[in-house]
């Protein structure tokens, strides 16, 4: 029996800035070279990233440097953000906390022991008896091992269903310097979060949104220092190559062909396509390898448009935009496709049923 996505739904922190209102503080909360000015003029007054969300309560905070504030700043945001797709997807899927089985979390962006399982065990009320994972490290793909784990679940009990969740504070991490990777970093990514109620097909309440066919997972170590975060100072330094969008498309090729070739599917059989909203450029070239045409990835860029990179959940707002707005009709396939630190690549094969399943 196959495991259903019954509800999907998103959510991200309520303060949003502007790329021109994020070009006017870092031109003057920090003393930039000529060089660091310019990027960061191209990146927020010239590219793709109209707006994004960020985990602050005033955007000030950004220059905060202290791990451990930091570190809070992350955990009350991840909690708040996380709870509210949370509640959203169950509301969605028509069930309470007290349904809940199993809960499996993921996050690269912060680190807390005990996980955000236990956090959002008790901000959402879950019974005491739930069985909780938590994903760290991953980057971000983590949310495809996610589902794959709630699928996986529901294979050896699949009497209860899983709230699954991908949620990044990306802004907990930023970091000043003059590397363009940096520049980069502090330009794109956002916050955001993404929850996913899965259930067993058969299981009774509101009709699901796809079952999930297959997954599949490429991991390449050899490119591990191309794309990470790594402890400067006590706080989360990001590493970000110029070589990701070609390493990161060609291992989401092969996580692809490895998806669909023991089906016997090409992608040609693919009507509709999520991809990790990494960047213009991640984008351009995961189509330009698979060869598909610019409208299959319309969703992603619209994502990345509005949001920026939030990195794990990024594809699940792909997503849940491909269920919202373009509602594929039953027996369409779809597949997720994502990468992230380690070198890693993931890919996901759905069969949609005609409902949208999108809070």
């Amino acid at each position: 029996m196959s495991a259903a996505l019954r509800s999907l739904a998103i959510a991200v922190p309520p303060l949003r800035v502007t790329s021109p209102e994020a070009y006017e503080f870092f031109s003057t909360a920090f003393q930039l070279a000529p060089k660091e000015q310019e990027l960061y003029r191209r990146l927020l007054l010239e590219g793709p990233v109209e707006s994004r969300y960020l985990g602050m309560d005033y955007v000030e905070q950004a220059r905060e440097t202290d791990p451990d504030r930091l570190n809070a700043r992350f955990l009350r945001h991840a909690r708040l953000t996380a709870a509210e797709a949370a509640r959203r997807a169950l509301a969605a899927a028509g069930l309470t906390p007290s349904d809940i089985g199993a809960l499996v979390v993921n996050t690269c962006t912060g680190y807390v022991c005990p996980g955000l399982t236990s956090y959002l065990a008790d901000d959402l009320d879950l019974p005491r008896g739930i069985h909780a994972f938590d994903i760290v490290g991953m980057g971000c793909g983590a949310a495809l091992p996610n589902l794959e784990c709630a699928a996986g679940l529901l294979a050896l009990d699949g009497s209860r269903p899983v709230l699954s969740i991908a949620v990044e504070i990306c802004s907990a991490t930023l970091f000043m310097g003059p590397d363009p990777g940096l520049i980069v970093s502090n330009c794109i990514f956002g916050d955001g979060a993404a929850a996913a109620v899965l259930t067993e097909e058969r299981s009774g309440g509101p009709p699901f949104a796809a079952r999930f066919k297959g997954f599949s997972a490429v991991l390449a170590p050899e490119y591990r220092e191309s794309l990470r975060y790594r402890q400067e100072g006590g706080r989360l330094r990001n590493r970000l190559s110029i070589r990701v969008p070609q390493i990161g498309s060609r291992l989401g090729a092969e996580a692809l062909e490895r998806l669909l070739a023991p089906r016997g599917l090409s992608k040609r059989d693919i009507r509709w396509w999520a991809a990790h909203a990494g960047g213009t450029a991640v984008l351009d070239e995961v189509g330009e390898r698979i060869g598909l045409d610019p409208e299959a990835l319309r969703f992603s860029r619209a994502v990345f448009r509005e949001y920026g990179n939030m990195s794990s959940p990024s594809v699940l707002f792909g997503l849940e935009r491909v269920l919202r707005e373009g509602r594929p009709a039953a027996g369409d396939l779809g597949v997720l496709l994502a990468f992230g630190a380690g070198f890693s690549a993931y890919a996901a094969l759905l069969e949609f049923t005609g409902a949208t399943g999108a809070a």
